[in-house]
């Protein structure tokens, strides 16, 4: 299985392309999940949904439909991996009611969590509850020079079957930032190496461009080859797209499923578009 997705569900823009045009703001999740089966969860890094919400997302998807989400930066940025035990207990039973809808659950954590604190990580894993799927992803540049610190977090990762995120920014970096989009964008995301390596059942990839004006498609080639070898070894990766303002994600989402020839509904006319062409008619 392959999941797809964008970063988000819920984005005015889409309205007459992924999602119809007069699309409620209650209705968002359901529409993109017409669609995709998976999303970014990048909500909760910044704050934790109410009870009520986790509901509601819950009951707008059907029973395929996987979402990952992150945990609370307070994990990662504020309070370090250190003293989050009754915090993290905290966090799973706020989320329990979701979590046979949580296809994995992400710690992204700050480019200054560097390799002598790679004991703080394995601390942290060994808390997590099993039966759930879990990603790490690093920003740390040691962790990319495929040297000791690196294959101390792989052999970590790989030894409790937590995947690595690689998030691919190389397309985005390529463009001169001349748009507001494209220089908040290059401000907030990490330009590091991409190391695609599957350290669990479930590799993730965050593919993140500028726009679909520009060349992409060079850099997801390498993309291609490595989903259809994770496919065929019988792992579900995961792989989210991005643009600069996220206006095009699912086209560029389409793209990817149509060079890769992946049979996936995002190959299918969208909600919005069906509804412009239905229009056209008369």
């Amino acid at each position: 299985m392959l999941y797809l997705g964008c970063p988000q569900w819920s984005s005015t823009a889409w309205k007459g392309n992924l999602l119809s045009s007069h699309c409620k703001n209650a209705d968002m999740l359901h529409e993109y999940a017409q669609v995709f089966n998976s999303v970014e969860g990048n909500t909760s890094f910044y704050a934790d949904p109410s009870v009520e919400s986790l509901n509601r997302w819950r009951d707008a998807v059907a029973d395929d439909f996987k979402f990952t989400f992150k945990f609370n930066r307070r994990f990662s940025h504020e309070l370090q991996l250190t003293n989050i035990d009754d915090e993290l207990t905290a966090w799973f039973n706020l989320f329990e009611p979701i979590l046979p809808s949580v296809g994995q659950i992400m710690l992204q954590l700050p480019s200054s969590f560097s390799p002598q604190q790679l004991p703080l990580l394995a601390q942290f894993i060994a808390k997590l509850p099993t039966g759930l799927n879990y990603g790490v992803e690093v920003r740390h540049p040691e962790f990319f020079k495929k040297g000791a610190a690196e294959i101390a977090l792989n052999q970590l990762l790989i030894a409790n079957n937590i995947n690595r995120i690689a998030m691919d920014t190389r397309a985005l970096f390529a463009v001169k930032p001349n748009t507001a989009a494209l220089i908040d964008a290059q401000q907030k995301k990490p330009h590091l190496p991409v190391h695609a390596i599957a350290t669990g059942r479930q590799p993730m990839a965050r593919f993140v461009i500028a726009d679909l004006e520009h060349d992409y498609k060079s850099y997801y080639q390498p993309w291609l080859k490595k989903v259809k070898q994770w496919l065929d070894e019988g792992k579900h990766p995961y792989v989210f797209f991005h643009t600069a303002d996220n206006r095009q994600a699912p086209l560029l989402a389409r793209a990817f499923c149509e060079d890769l020839g992946y049979d996936h509904p995002v190959l299918n006319p969208f909600t919005g578009e069906k509804e412009a062409s239905q229009a056209s008619l008369f």
